[in-house]
């Protein structure tokens, strides 16, 4: 039996940098194989890019720090990868290696970025494939350009009332055919050298709670289709459903887990348009406080999957809660806080139409 961790967004601008895990450390140590998806370079290099709407870059003594803590791979591929430009990437890349972490999704050219990350975890190879649906302009690997594993998607509008003018329409998403193409050629290359592919995704709908796109679940259950084994979601900042699809688990969005307040990668950022429209999004934002996002971005923790022999994939999730520092901490079942992760991952379902059932085993949550 093996066990793997994944948590969602790791990524910090300050001095202290293990600080931030010291209440889930003991958590991450516990698995075969941990997993974090890694939202902005580390770097001491670079200049910000001009079409980056928040420019994140966490310091070199990051990428040391999460190993200390206990996360063996991660994923590079998001809308942060190049924000501090070509020599951020590179750094970022070179001092995960040298930190003794694994890493997939971005890379000095296209194929890079594709290359799994091929980990030993307990009795199981494992490989790790990641790219990303949200793609500032310039940001995806090119065949001779660095960048992250892109996996596009296109948004069309129908209406939904053609003979009432200004109605709204209905949104309609889908994935990109050549994108989806390469990323099943990589879980096929992939699973003739390890037993268990797990597809990390940088997607979604940000901020808005349940929302679901339905590129997301085409590209999902096409890549379950092609042999992956897990799909782990993030970059809506906040917990979002889980399916289970031909017994294979998709978590939408593993939200927040361990990165810091937008105003502490630039304290300007308040005042900017960009970010006005980020609050509209949530209406529960309170700049007074020092955890200023709303509420329920909170809610955080980690997916577990125990690959059984055989092949099988059990899923679960260990409910963890960010508290005002960002700092995620785990939650015991005997914490009311536990209680609200497990109702509002219900509630997640429920409102996407997700049909997984929830059940409790001492401090962890099980999906079937």
């Amino acid at each position: 039996m093996t066990t793997i961790l994944a948590a969602g967004d790791v990524a910090i601008s300050r001095q202290e940098q293990l600080a931030i895990l010291n209440g889930c450390r003991a958590t991450l140590a516990s698995a075969d194989v941990c997993f974090a998806q890694l939202e902005a370079p580390i770097s001491a290099r670079g200049s910000k890019a001009p079409n980056a709407r928040l420019a994140m870059r966490s310091p070199v003594e990051w990428a040391a720090a999460l190993r200390q803590a206990g996360i063996d791979v991660v994923s590079c591929a998001g809308n942060h990868c190049l924000d501090y430009g070509y020599e951020a990437l590179s750094d970022t890349l070179r001092l995960l290696d040298r930190a003794g972490i694994s890493r997939c999704g971005a890379g000095e050219r296209l194929a890079e970025a594709l290359e799994p990350a091929i980990l030993q975890a307990g009795k199981h190879t494992v490989a790790f494939i990641a790219a990303s649906s949200i793609l500032p302009e310039g940001y995806a690997a090119q065949e001779e350009k660095p960048g992250c594993a892109p996996m596009r998607a296109f948004t069309a509008y129908e209406p939904i009332e053609p003979d009432q003018p200004g109605t709204p329409a209905r949104i309609r998403t889908f994935p990109h055919a050549e994108d989806l193409s390469a990323l099943v050629r990589q879980i096929s290359a992939a699973r003739k050298i390890a037993e268990v592919v797990i597809v990390s995704l940088h997607w979604g709908i940000h901020m808005i709670p349940f929302a679901l796109a339905e590129y997301q679940i085409a590209t999902a259950r096409s890549l379950i289709d092609a042999g992956a084994d897990a799909i782990l979601g993030h970059h809506p900042h906040i917990l979002k459903g889980v399916e289970l699809y031909r017994n294979r688990p998709i978590f939408y969005s593993l939200g927040n887990f361990a990165i810091g307040q937008p105003h502490e990668w630039d304290p300007t950022i308040l005042r900017a348009p960009s970010f006005r429209h980020l609050i509209e999004l949530h209406p529960e934002w309170d700049l007074t406080r020092q955890y200023m996002l709303p509420e329920n971005t909170r809610y955080t923790g980690l997916a577990k999957l125990v690959i059984k022999r055989g092949g099988d994939v059990e899923c679960r999730f260990r409910p963890a809660w960010i508290g005002d520092s960002s700092e995620p901490n785990m939650l015991s079942a005997n914490d009311p806080k536990f209680h609200v992760v497990r109702e509002f991952l219900a509630e997640s379902n429920r409102m996407a139409g997700l049909a997984s059932r929830i059940d409790q085993d001492a401090d962890e949550l099980i999906f079937s």
